[in-house]
């Protein structure tokens, strides 16, 4: 942030906003508008992580992909950014790889180590979409601080953790999930909402938030006949959302202050 920046109360974030299988224009409009709530934010959007002067000059970065993986070079500038103090509010498939085999199942290989420890995790499978109960797992933790427990309509992530992460929000799935190298599933818990500390800086991951349309499934089908929209049509998403960028943005805003 230069100097003009602190005095003006300007506060700069990166968006990124891309890849596969879901409806990227949808979110990346309704991020946009939740962004544009506070009139000291100014967005640059980007489609990947390869503008690192932007990235490194943020005050804080969202994303929302589906197999965007950044190169090393990128992933070892993130870990660094984070850990010099900034905040990253990543959502839904950013810690997604998916490998579509010959047999038709989906692999999720673990193939970008540096990039899935700074986020805490990585996507591992999910049921078919449908209804779950999100638990509140800290309740008088500032970011889910007065919400109970509630159902959403969502891609249930099944993850594998990574490194420590502090758990805010969870599920507990015991079952199969159709079409996914890994299918079969223990009873465990799964975080939904989770804090990662890095040095001076965090992350701060949620995973609800799948949207397609009719044409985000090529070229593996040229038509889904629905439009999914899930968390986003909750009003307790919205204000996970809102909730999520005040946190990002809580240090320039005391800066500016």
């Amino acid at each position: 942030m230069s100097e003009q920046d602190k005095q003006t109360g300007r506060i700069d974030c990166v968006l990124v906003a891309s890849g596969k299988y879901h409806d990227i224009d949808f979110a990346r409009l309704e991020l946009l508008k939740l962004l544009a709530e506070d009139e000291r934010i100014r967005v640059r959007v980007f489609e990947d992580y390869s503008n690192l002067e932007a990235i490194t000059r943020a005050d804080f970065l969202v994303t929302y992909t589906c197999e965007v993986i950044p190169s090393l070079e990128q992933q070892q500038a993130l870990r660094s950014w984070v850990e010099q103090g900034g905040r990253w509010y990543a959502l839904h498939g950013t810690n997604s790889i998916l490998r579509f085999l010959d047999n038709g199942l989906v692999d999720t290989p673990d193939w970008a180590g540096h990039f899935m420890d700074t986020l805490g995790t990585q996507f591992a499978s999910h049921p078919p979409i449908g209804p779950f109960t999100v638990h509140v797992a800290k309740p008088d933790d500032p970011l889910v601080q007065g919400i109970e427990d509630f159902e959403v309509v969502d891609e249930q992530y099944l993850v594998d953790q990574c490194a420590e992460i502090d758990v805010l929000l969870d599920l507990e799935f015991e079952g199969e999930t159709p079409g996914f190298v890994r299918d079969q599933w223990l009873k465990e818990r799964h975080p939904v909402l989770y804090r990662r500390v890095l040095g001076e800086g965090a992350v701060l991951y949620l995973t609800l938030g799948h949207c397609r349309g009719h044409y985000d499934l090529q070229p593996l089908m040229d038509y889904w006949p629905s439009v999914d929209r899930c968390s986003w049509g909750s009003p307790v998403f919205y204000e996970l959302l809102r909730r999520g960028l005040a946190w990002a943005s809580e240090p320039a805003r005391e800066r500016n202050n």
